[in-house]
């Protein structure tokens, strides 16, 4: 059985950094893609950085330059970077692992992340 399990995240003002780590149990990240997701009040679900089983990574226009997606495959994580916050990444954070060949995703609970002005 396959678990995300999601950390860090709190609160933060602006211009502030913070880091937010998804742990998988039960499968290997690096074969997986690992994607971070972020959900605001009121909005919709969008996509905020990738990580593929090659390495590459991919990262929406609204964090890029920002926010750095990165493996530790010792620990079988992903840890996103978070720079230069601003209020509008207020969201609740998800992680997703994905694999070719799996009948489904698997998501993490989710962490709050909390930029104030």
């Amino acid at each position: 059985q396959v678990q995300v399990v999601e950390s860090g995240g709190g609160l933060v003002q602006a211009g502030g950094s913070l880091s937010v780590s998804c742990r998988v149990v039960g499968a290997s990240i690096a074969l997986n893609t690992m994607t971070w997701y972020r959900q605001a009040p009121g909005k919709q679900r969008e996509l905020v950085a990738t990580i593929t089983s090659e390495g590459s990574t991919n990262y929406s226009d609204s964090v890029k330059g920002r926010f750095t997606i990165s493996r530790v495959h010792a620990n079988n994580t992903v840890n996103l970077q978070m720079d230069s916050l601003k209020p509008e990444d207020t969201a609740v954070y998800y992680c997703q692992a994905t694999r070719i060949g799996w009948r489904r995703d698997y998501w993490g609970q989710g962490t709050q992340v909390t930029v104030s002005s």
